[in-house]
Formats: C-alpha cells, structure tokens, sequence
C-alpha cells in the first residue's frame, strides 16, 4: 500500500514536489486535497500564507485580483511554495505554524524548494 503524505510539523512536512518525487502523491480513492501555500510580490518582499483545497482556482484569485483583502492590496500574485495533504484540519494547523514563524523561517521554507522565488502556478 502507498505511503500516504500527511501534514506533520515542519521538519517532518514533504513538499509537494518531494511528495511527487517519492511516488506517493496521488492515492486510490482520495477524495480531496488540501493545500498549504505561500505567495509573493513581484519584488518578493512581503508573503502571504493560505490554505485551500483547489490551489489553480486560489492563485488565479489572487492573481486576477478577485480577492479583496491583504494580496491585493499589497499585489500578491506570485505563487512560490505549497504543500499538499488530505485533511482540511491538517492543512489549518499547518497554515498557523507557517503564519505563526518568523518571516526568515518563511524564507528558508521557500528557499528549500525554489530558491529563485520563481512563480510555480504555470507547473500546477
């Protein structure tokens, strides 16, 4: 039976591309996805954390600017991390210990998988 990739404290969490690169991404029978993610500026100085269960809808929300609140005001429209599990609680818990760290330990997390802050939407 496949591993199964579950939120887990942040030494512990797969990225979603480590997830894909063991093979244990995609599980028989999962009804739903959740996602953690981080966007950012175009200059990569201010980040936003979300959770949501349809990551190519959100950021193309944020990106067209559908979504009143903090990343339109401050043109968050660059996806650069994210993380996938299968329990919306999870994904809660996981979206407050990422917003709860500091923003070098933002920072490290995304430079642990894309360390040219480049925008990932076009790979969804």
């Amino acid at each position: 039976m496949a591993e199964t990739v579950v939120f887990q404290p942040l030494n512990m969490y797969l990225s979603l591309r480590e997830a894909k690169r063991r093979g244990n991404l995609m599980l028989p029978n999962m009804a739903k996805q959740y996602y953690v993610y981080i966007m950012a500026n175009n200059t990569n100085t201010v980040t936003y954390t979300g959770v949501t269960n349809d990551l190519k809808r959100r950021v193309y929300e944020h990106k067209n600017k559908m979504v009143e609140g903090f990343t339109k005001k401050y043109n968050i429209t660059k996806l650069v991390y994210y993380e996938v599990g299968e329990n919306i609680e999870g994904a809660i818990l996981r979206e407050k210990q990422i917003k709860a760290g500091l923003r070098q330990d933002k920072v490290r997390l995304v430079n642990s998988v894309n360390k040219t802050w480049r925008d990932l939407y076009n790979e969804l």
